[in-house]
């Protein structure tokens, strides 16, 4: 019988999460915009995404393994509570006007890092307070709060033609503020504190951090989906993130506008996706088989889109936003829940290192030879590679990935 999603913790999280990440998404907006205007220049505001970037490559590892050792629920409304204090005084250095390009470096590097902590705490967390059964609603809940935050851009641009930016960043404070207060009253039986060896030493972290290494190794499973999601974000995702924005730009018959409601059409896709998952799930003995179709498809829709009329590249976002919804509730949802809880801090550190090296490495790859090739032929490469890998990583080794995907949550 599934037992209750709605329980005190699950509850509490969703609406804190919910708060921090509209607040998030303006915010982002307003710095980027910050950045621009102060500088006007492209290779400044490079050099401020690198940077705020850098941190998601090089901290989840180290901090996964803190966080296989320490309470979880601590650091997660800790690190709300600095980043609404971080966004006060953005606030009143826009008011007094003492903040520089310089400033807004170290900034990018502080925010940058307080994410990369607070998406392995969140990640490991998260599955602790979802009750039995309920796994894959509860992801499907999770994977339509990102849609909704995304929505908040236009918000905000109305907000900075209007009221100006500095009232944005006091809305992002007191989001996170909120969400801190929400996450103290949560109340988790955090079991992996009873088994956690102390660390006092590097030799102590260095043996910790060496034990999540071998684990993932050793579970050929995971170590197959972690290593599959990497090649994806080097030629599937990183592709399309580097290449779309500059085609739409250079192409007279479309440009930004027309950018931004194919971007739409995917978030709403990706909105609904969830919301149908939350309402139906899939039989686990089909989840593996499901999830190599999606891979699939989406390989050909995100593949070929570029190269449709205006109405069919909507489609085809659209559907491919349902199907990326589809990839991430399956893989989340199964991988978690089989990761043991003691295990989970490394493992989400390890898994988003992995992923955010994909990116970069594929951003720098696909960035280059974008000044050369066609942005159309150089997607469509990165989807077709991606499509033998789908059967070279996922399929020649489905007897270890299908226990995951295939297990009842």
């Amino acid at each position: 019988m599934t037992h209750k999603l709605w329980t005190k913790n699950f509850t509490i999280i969703t609406l804190g999460t919910v708060v921090s990440m509209l607040g998030n998404a303006i915010a982002g907006f307003a710095l980027a915009v910050l950045v621009l205007e102060l500088t006007d220049s492209s290779f400044a505001f490079a050099l401020y995404l690198i940077l705020n970037n850098l941190p998601r490559l090089l901290v989840p590892m180290i901090a996964g393994t803190f966080l296989d050792k320490f309470s979880r629920v601590k650091v997660v409304y800790t690190l709300d509570f600095l980043s609404a204090l971080v966004y006060v005084f953005i606030f009143f250095g826009l008011k007094l006007d003492f903040l520089t390009y310089g400033s807004f470096l170290v900034l990018a590097v502080i925010i940058g890092l307080m994410d990369s902590i607070y998406s392995v705490a969140y990640d490991s967390l998260y599955p602790n307070l979802i009750s039995k059964g309920n796994f894959s609603k509860a992801y499907s809940i999770s994977s339509m709060i990102y849609p909704l935050a995304a929505f908040m851009t236009p918000v905000a641009a109305f907000a900075h033609k209007t009221i100006g930016l500095e009232a944005l960043f006091i809305f992002n404070a007191a989001a996170f503020f909120v969400a801190a207060i929400f996450e103290t009253f949560l109340n988790v039986d955090e079991t992996h504190l009873q088994t956690a060896v102390k660390i006092s030493k590097f030799k102590d972290f260095k043996k910790e951090y060496k034990s999540g290494l071998k684990y993932m190794y050793m579970e050929k499973g995971i170590f197959t989906v972690a290593v599959f999601f990497f090649f994806n974000n080097l030629f599937q995702t990183s592709a399309t993130q580097t290449l779309e924005m500059p085609f739409f730009k250079n192409n007279a018959l479309l440009g930004y506008t027309l950018f931004t409601f194919v971007s739409s059409a995917n978030v709403l896709g990706r909105f609904i996706g969830g919301f149908i998952h939350y309402k139906h799930s899939f039989k686990a003995e089909h989840k593996f088989n499901i999830a190599m179709i999606v891979y699939i498809i989406i390989c050909f829709t995100n593949g070929f889109m570029l190269f449709m009329p205006f109405a069919l590249m909507l489609v085809l976002s659209f559907i491919t936003g349902i199907l990326s919804v589809t990839s991430f509730n399956i893989r989340i949802s199964s991988t978690q829940a089989y990761v043991p809880n003691e295990m989970r801090g490394r493992f989400n550190g390890t898994f988003q290192m992995m992923s955010t090296m994909g990116v970069i490495l594929g951003q720098l790859i696909w960035g280059m030879l974008g000044e050369s090739f066609d942005a159309r032929y150089l997607i469509l490469i990165g989807n077709g590679i991606t499509l033998a890998l789908t059967f070279l990583v996922i399929y020649r080794n489905r007897e270890s990935v299908k226990p995951i995907y295939n297990s009842a949550i």
